[in-house]
């Protein structure tokens, strides 16, 4: 069981601290309050306090709870850059980009667009719920009137720009397969490699980058950089029906004409911006928004190129630069004006291609990943610029990430190759610093010196060689708290007080993983099911074993080996195998049922929807070795179980 302190609570500023906040103060341009006309620039209306919840009453989005950031000046324990941030994205509701295009900010992490056509609406990305996009098209609706969606569009591959799409697409709209589904090329094959394969553990890292489970206020989450934080609601993917495969693609969809850029392997794997001629409006996606961002993100990721990032802005400014009059994109607030825009651009471009360069030059100096973040610096002309600032992202990881991209996790010294694991490790760091009084006693006067960084790494060890160890505990909770305050970075803050929090209380406790939607599930692809099936096979639990299973889908055409051999699950398109196991005859419907927890295999068998051939009882041999995956794992302290 995960041991708790009583008693223990946030705790006020250090003075190290109040003096860090007092030098940003005079070291930024706080007086410029352009970004603030902006951000409530065009508003029309809104939903009282961002509230939306289900039909069960369930809150999926409110931000009645950051009342607190009406305050104008930052209190002690909140970085008063990011304060700021954070009450530039409290403005929510529908927006008037130029005449005819409108944004929903607010209501979300992400912004819904809506481009009026001829004779509906086209909208771009859906947010992540399905209750939050069906709120924010209603807003739209209330203000501009009803009018048919002719098309969505989603900008790139994360689910805050997908998870919604039901809310605008009813079943009759889409069964219809009239309205087209635009994406980026490789859209669906990123869409599943990062949320779906790798989604049970980035969900966990997700909690202490966005901070859900963490108190609102300013001893608390109050902002992720982005946004205020993820929306809770129903998600769905919906399968895409049109890609967007290279750069000077066009569409002219219900009389407006798009010209599209792509820009893989920058904010995501598939990305894409667009220009619209009609409205003088360019759209950058998630490529050039009111902060530095994320190069590697703390929930875990691909890592993004920072110089092709840099060039495709570039590529922008060549297509479109002195013509857009107006710039949105995805989070935050639009700009207007061609100087103003273009401006924005060169210095987002600037900031990304100057991390990469300054980070290759320290590099191949000899500089490690946590060395050039040490030495590197922005250069004036970039640090001033507020949408610069590493609200979301920052510097210092980023610069990591570039140094992983190129030359991976290993430093290169042998000490580094195969470290033992955090607790052997921290048990002989322990029994090297003299003990555990020892350690406290040191950490103590370092923490009073504010030299909190060297803290959290000492104190880590000792929590996990001794995790029963309340005074370790609430020192390493309070060090990783006031790291929290001095963070400019709101995913940094979240990080360290969620930490600072799970130490306290212990995990929080969270329902059991629910069952991937239908609507999801019909959205892939039969070989990426399998994909996702591999994934859970309990390797040394297979040993010895071998399973071959036909498999026949009656309403896709598809046929399928199945085949675990030396404790791998691979599959075979397009042939049937003489020697399986089994056969197994259904339509592809039926094995998402299956999936969705909505029907059992037997129950389908015992319907008549699945027609069996061989021994059935193979594939109940297969489905005992897959692994459950647990929706909380331990992070700040060591694991509770065995995995194996």
């Amino acid at each position: 069981m995960t041991e708790t302190i009583a008693g223990e609570a946030p705790k006020d500023a250090s003075p190290s601290v109040v003096a860090q906040h007092a030098a940003m103060l005079d070291a930024l341009p706080f007086h410029d309050t352009a970004d603030f006309d902006d951000a409530a620039r065009g508003f029309i209306g809104t939903v009282e306090n961002a509230h939306i919840a289900t039909a069960q009453g369930r809150v999926v989005w409110s931000l009645e709870p950051y009342s607190f950031l009406a305050a104008e000046d930052a209190p002690p324990t909140v970085n008063p850059s990011l304060w700021r941030q954070s009450r530039l994205n409290m403005q929510h509701g529908l927006f008037e980009v130029v005449p005819r295009v409108y944004q929903v900010r607010g209501l979300d992490i992400a912004n819904m667009t809506l481009i009026e056509g001829d004779s509906g609406v086209i909208v771009v990305d859906t947010l992540t719920s399905i209750e939050g996009a069906r709120a924010a098209i209603e807003l739209y609706f209330r203000h501009r009137g009803r009018r048919s969606v002719v098309a969505v569009i989603f900008t790139h591959t994360h689910t805050d720009h997908w998870g919604g799409a039901r809310g605008v697409l009813d079943d009759e709209t889409l069964s219809s397969g009239q309205v087209p589904i635009i994406v980026p090329d490789m859209f669906m094959e990123h869409a599943v490699s990062e949320n779906i394969i790798a989604g049970p553990a980035m969900l966990r890292r997700a909690q202490y980058q966005f901070g859900p489970f963490l108190a609102k206020g300013a001893r608390g989450q109050v902002d992720c950089g982005l946004g205020k934080s993820m929306a809770a609601g129903s998600v769905a993917l919906l399968r895409p029906t049109d890609l967007i495969l290279t750069t000077g693609d066009r569409r002219v969809i219900d009389g407006v004409e798009f010209e599209f850029q792509m820009a893989p392997n920058s904010e995501a794997p598939a990305e894409m911006h667009f220009y619209l001629p009609r409205y003088k409006l360019l759209n950058l996606a998630e490529n050039c928004t009111h902060n530095f961002h994320n190069l590697l993100p703390f929930r875990g990721a691909d890592v993004r190129d920072a110089l092709a990032w840099s060039k495709y802005l570039g590529e922008a400014l060549k297509l479109w630069g002195g013509k857009a009059e107006a710039m949105c994109g995805q989070h935050h607030w639009p700009v207007w004006g061609r100087e103003r825009i273009d401006t924005m651009i060169r210095q987002q471009r600037d900031l990304y291609k100057f991390a990469h360069d300054q980070t290759i030059r320290l590099m191949n100096h000899g500089l490690t990943a946590s060395e050039i973040a040490e030495t590197i610096r922005l250069p004036k002309s970039l640090e001033g610029a507020w949408h610069g600032r590493g609200y979301y992202g920052h510097i210092r990881h980023n610069v990591k990430a570039i140094y992983q991209k190129y030359l991976g996790w290993y430093d290169a010294n042998p000490v580094n190759l195969d470290p033992l694991r955090p607790v052997e490790s921290g048990k002989k760091y322990v029994e090297y610093m003299g003990g555990a009084d020892a350690i406290l006693e040191r950490a103590r006067k370092d923490f009073a010196n504010g030299e909190f960084r060297f803290v959290a790494q000492a104190v880590s060890h000792l929590v996990f060689a001794e995790p029963g160890n309340a005074a370790a505990r609430a020192l390493l909770a309070d060090t990783f708290e006031q790291l929290g305050y001095a963070a400019e970075s709101a995913t940094w803050r979240n990080s360290y007080l969620f930490g600072a929090q799970e130490l306290r209380q212990g995990m929080p406790k969270a329902p059991a993983r629910p069952a991937m939607p239908r609507e999801t599930l019909a959205a892939l692809r039969t070989g990426q099911l399998w994909d996702v099936l591999g994934i859970r096979l309990n390797g040394p639990k297979a040993e010895g074993m071998r399973i071959v299973l036909n498999w026949k889908f009656t309403d896709t055409n598809e046929t399928f080996i199945l085949n675990l051999e030396n404790c791998a699950l691979t599959y075979i398109a397009d042939t049937q195998a003489e020697d399986a196991d089994a056969s197994f005859t259904l339509a592809r419907s039926t094995l998402d049922e299956v999936i969705a927890k909505l029907t059992t295999f037997p129950e389908a068998v015992g319907s008549g929807k699945i027609g069996v051939s061989g021994d059935a009882t193979r594939l109940t041999e297969l489905m005992t070795l897959m692994d459950e995956f647990p929706r909380m794992f331990e992070i700040v302290e060591p694991k509770r179980t065995t995995v194996s």
